[in-house]
């Protein structure tokens, strides 16, 4: 029989040894908790130019707070792209970029036997295997759950496909079951579904929507915020409301020559503005895209929500972004079928474990270097045929850019098309359009014209209607002979990206 000093002693050693244990098991759990594996959150609004937001024009009237939130907590790029169009459905190729981490002439239409890209039925340049080796196709051999939700068409069907769950539908209708809040509840009850069960995996989520893309109506509550009516009266302008966001700061009543697209759905038929270009008709529309905007941050903030009551938030990486801009009044254009920074650059945001909070910079990147950023972060070998760049050393702080020069193309119309290219500060645009009939050339310094002005800009009625003067150097520098050099610089930048990137096509001042 134990005596007291020596059943004190035995009792010490067991509470010793019960506290070892916890000790062990407590940093265990901390251990495991740190090597489990993020999650990805991948937002994905359809038709969104930067400039909608405060992130990026702090003059803008819509109101985001999730949206500031997630810029504030992580990283703004102020340069990020979508490469171009070879269709008028511009979301197509976006879409089929984003998905595969290919560039815009080395992917395939969504038709079969389309001429869109002509380097469709080279295999050597799209892969006839491709759809496999695209985002979830990567991420679900790599052991993740997948899901997506977003709008039926003008996307990469068979990359879609992919996803081990589906819950797409167009919705841009004006309540719970035909707007936003719809995309929202399929992330909501799969997330749920996922707590129930335990499921311990991680997840890649495609949490895309239907909107501001048009026809934008809105809530009755945020229509009325942004003093807008879903106007569907061609005989009629639309209502002038002070609530309504201001003119874009480039707004032109018209663009000064044709953009080569005949009769292109976006410029003439869009529900609610159709040909007009008004200051009644932009304004409208832009507070019916405003509705729809804010409607979208209140569906990503329930979303958030939900994963930080999880406990996931903080291990699950967020992108948010677009699948590229959108003119509406922004030099006399309305859709997404042109090379202005308001519709080639997209938003980007991005939130998550070892991204800097707080912090901006340009970027330079691809919608299409998503996939390999994706994998970069997360330890997943990219896809051999990707030929995206990951910007994980952006989002740590370590560089500012990834490229040097920035190729964009629309030729869903007339063709050759409208191509552009960037480097630092200076942009060209050209266009060959109409079988010839319109051949003009853009030069401009974003750092002295970051809201690309015209001549046309200058007119003192426009000045007055807009209320913004631009300054006398904030034109189109093409045709002043200071800048010939740096004109015959950009021409020859332009034509080596066509030429690396296999552009099919040529403009009427290069060698054929």
């Amino acid at each position: 029989m134990l005596n007291n000093a020596q059943l004190f002693g035995h009792t010490s050693r067991l509470i010793l040894l019960s506290m070892i244990i916890s000790f062990a098991t407590q940093v265990s759990l901390a251990a495991e908790k740190t090597t489990k594996r993020p999650n990805i959150l991948f937002i994905l609004v359809d038709d969104q130019s930067p400039f909608d937001l405060k992130v990026y024009n702090p003059s803008s009237k819509l109101e985001t707070p999730n949206l500031d939130k997630l810029a504030a907590e992580g990283m703004v790029l102020d340069a990020a792209y979508h490469m171009g169009a070879w269709v008028g459905a511009v979301c197509t190729p976006s879409r089929h970029m984003i998905m595969s981490g290919r560039t815009v002439w080395h992917i395939p239409d969504r038709r079969k036997n389309s001429k869109n890209n002509p380097n469709t039925a080279d295999p050597t340049r799209v892969p006839p295997d491709l759809a496999d080796n695209t985002m979830a196709a990567v991420f679900n051999r790599a052991g993740y759950d997948t899901m997506r939700t977003c709008k039926k068409g003008n996307s990469y069907d068979a990359a879609n496909a992919q996803f081990t769950i589906v819950k797409d539908a167009t919705k841009r209708g004006g309540t719970d079951e035909t707007g936003s809040p719809w995309h929202a509840r399929q992330v909501l009850e799969y997330l749920a579904q996922r707590d129930e069960t335990r499921d311990e995996d991680p997840f890649l989520i495609y949490f895309g929507f239907s909107h501001p893309h048009d026809t934008r109506d809105g809530t009755p509550e945020l229509l009325a915020k942004y003093g807008a009516t879903n106007h569907t009266d061609k005989n009629k302008l639309p209502a002038a409301n002070p609530k309504q966001p201001q003119l874009p700061v480039n707004y032109l009543p018209e663009h000064p020559f044709h953009h080569g697209h005949p009769n292109l759905r976006d410029e003439v038929a869009v529900s609610g503005v159709w040909k007009n270009r008004d200051e009644q008709t932009i304004r409208n529309e832009l507070g019916r895209e405003f509705a729809c905007d804010e409607n979208i941050d209140i569906q990503i903030g329930r979303v958030l929500k939900k994963l930080e009551e999880m406990g996931e938030l903080d291990n699950t990486y967020i992108f948010y972004t677009a699948d590229h801009g959108m003119a509406i009044g922004r030099h006399g254009l309305q859709g997404k079928q042109n090379l202005y920074e308001h519709t080639w650059r997209v938003p980007f945001i991005a939130k998550g474990p070892g991204i800097l909070a707080g912090k901006r910079a340009p970027g330079n990147i691809y919608l299409l270097d998503i996939l390999a950023t994706m994998c970069d972060l997360t330890g997943v070998e990219p896809p051999a045929s990707n030929e995206g760049l990951s910007f994980k050393s952006i989002l740590t702080g370590e560089q500012q850019t990834i490229r040097e020069v920035l190729y964009g193309v629309y030729c869903g119309g007339t063709k050759p098309g409208m191509r552009s290219v960037r480097k630092g500060d200076w942009k060209l645009i050209k266009y060959d359009v109409l079988d010839g009939k319109v051949r003009e050339t853009q030069l401009f310094n974003l750092a002295d014209n970051p809201h690309e002005f015209l001549s046309e800009h200058h007119a003192p009625q426009l000045v007055k209607q807009v209320g913004t003067k631009p300054t006398p150097k904030q034109i189109n520098l093409a045709s002043d002979p200071a800048y010939k050099e740096k004109l015959a610089e950009m021409e020859a930048l332009l034509l080596q990206q066509m030429t690396e990137l296999h552009d099919p096509h040529r403009l009427w001042d290069q060698p054929q």
